[in-house]
């Protein structure tokens, strides 16, 4: 499979829409948690305006009174044919998708559906903290298989992990990020076919958080879990959340593979009075129309992915970056700067720009920050200033 390329639309870029004092006026967690003089550049929310077709969509709906429970297919509909278009994968079968009500709420209710209380559930350090406290508080037990070289899949880690998850006759799940977060690395077919491989040598269930699947910038290629040869008995949570900033109109897809049909017909019914509304409509809406401003976010991201490494090499030499080619997230590696094993602490407190601890995403997170690029180039170039001014 193949990465298609994204196409030229004209579109403004929405990364540039909105300046601070409007920003400001926002009500959500990345702009009310700290106090005004901090920069927030941590917690995934974009600072774009909807896309047109959303703010459509959600407006007839508002003024039709269309604030019900959710119903038929149309979700699934609009990201079958996304991934057809987009990814060149015509393999999402709508029989074989459940609304669920966010990707991580979807991913526990996957776990519940191929292992039990006391299994393991495999990750890839440094992850997305949350997959630590869903896994735990679900009664299973986390095993880390960390990242390698370059933030690719360590095939022999996951491995020794998978043999050690199974032993005794346990049953075992491995919770894939894919695009990964907070690395930004996006598996190759051939890194996910090993891997697919490996679970089915083991009898290891695979649940795969792809959450940030259409922020793949062009030149890479987002490979489906559920397209991989071997897979077939994998599960799949996806939503447009990531992708056009909807994390406030909840609404995800579960999608099974062929050989794991069975399981997801299992979920139980009540997992579907969930999502909202409102935020199917907003989902679908975004990957029914909503493309040409994906791709012009997603140009927006390449500059800034840019110009975050050129300031990085002007300001603060020292950190290291690799830009990764999905998300929206920056990992940055300060270990070079004395600050510690925490290094968000003291930008914050010193440089008054909030960023994610490296700390809770696990093994290979001491010393990190994420920063999140999906912001305006002058807040981007604002924070690194300060950033440097906390080590100079």
């Amino acid at each position: 499979m193949t990465g298609i390329p994204h196409e030229t639309t004209g579109e403004p870029n929405p990364l540039r829409a909105l300046g601070l004092p409007e920003l400001r006026r926002r009500t959500s967690e990345k702009w009310r948690t700290y106090p005004e003089d901090v920069l927030p550049l941590w917690v995934a929310e974009m600072d774009v305006p909807l896309a047109e077709p959303v703010v459509r969509a959600l407006t007839e709906a508002l003024a039709l009174g269309d604030t019900g429970y959710p119903a038929g297919t149309g979700y699934a509909e609009a990201l079958a044919a996304f991934a057809a278009k987009r990814w060149g994968w015509d393999g999402i079968a709508v029989e074989r998708t459940a609304i669920v009500p966010d990707v991580m709420l979807g991913v526990v209710e996957m776990l519940k559906l191929v292992t039990g209380p006391g299994d393991t559930v495999v990750i890839n350090p440094p992850v997305y903290p949350p997959f630590y406290p869903f896994v735990t508080h679900l009664d299973r037990r986390v095993a880390e298989a960390p990242l390698g070289p370059g933030a690719r899949i360590d095939l022999a880690a996951l491995e020794e992990a998978f043999r050690a998850a199974v032993a005794g006759g346990r049953r075992a799940a491995y919770l894939l990020c894919s695009p990964h977060n907070p690395t930004g690395t996006v598996h190759t077919a051939e890194e996910l076919s090993a891997v697919a491989a490996l679970a089915e040598r083991y009898g290891v269930r695979v649940v795969a958080d792809e959450i940030h699947a259409p922020l793949v910038l062009d030149g890479a290629a987002f490979v489906p879990w559920l397209s991989v040869p071997g897979a077939e008995r994998g599960l799949s949570l996806m939503s447009a959340s990531k992708g056009w900033n909807l994390a406030g109109l909840k609404a995800a897809l579960a999608v099974a593979g062929p050989g794991a049909a069975d399981d997801l017909a299992r979920l139980p019914e009540e997992v579907g009075d969930g999502p909202s509304h409102l935020g199917v409509i907003a989902h679908t809406a975004a990957l029914r129309d909503g493309t040409a401003w994906l791709d012009a976010l997603l140009a927006g991201l390449d500059e800034n992915r840019r110009l975050l490494a050129a300031l990085l090499a002007e300001h603060l030499p020292a950190v290291r970056y690799r830009p990764g080619e999905g998300t929206y997230l920056a990992w940055l590696d300060c270990r070079a700067l004395g600050l510690g094993d925490d290094p968000a602490q003291a930008f914050l407190d010193r440089g008054r720009v909030a960023l994610n601890s490296g700390l809770p995403f696990g093994t290979g997170g001491a010393g990190h920050v994420r920063l999140n690029l999906a912001t305006s180039p002058e807040l981007i170039t604002e924070a690194v200033r300060r950033m440097a001014r906390t080590v100079g």
